[in-house]
């Protein structure tokens, strides 16, 4: 289970994360910070997978298929939003 009110320090974008999906291979920065947050943009990149779940703020991506430990990934600055 992870929080759903993540917001990424980088770029200080709430981290929006859909059930069922993942990001296609081909997803680059750039994607990410012309399409974020407009959902009918970033559909067009989205790979329906049951049971993944599909993470992204501004300038970070993820796709999530099993038990991850994202706090393990340096690269995320993504911290909980305080709800």
């Amino acid at each position: 289970r992870t929080c759903d009110h993540l917001r990424c320090t980088a770029c200080d974008f709430r981290v929006s994360l859909f059930s069922d999906y993942i990001w296609d291979q081909s997803c680059d920065y750039l994607f990410f910070r012309n399409n974020m947050p407009e959902l009918s943009k970033l559909r067009a990149k989205m790979i329906k997978k049951k049971g993944a779940r599909a993470y992204a703020c501004q300038c970070s991506w993820r796709s999530v298929d099993e038990l991850t430990d994202l706090q393990t990934e340096q690269q995320l600055r993504w911290v909980c939003g305080k709800h």
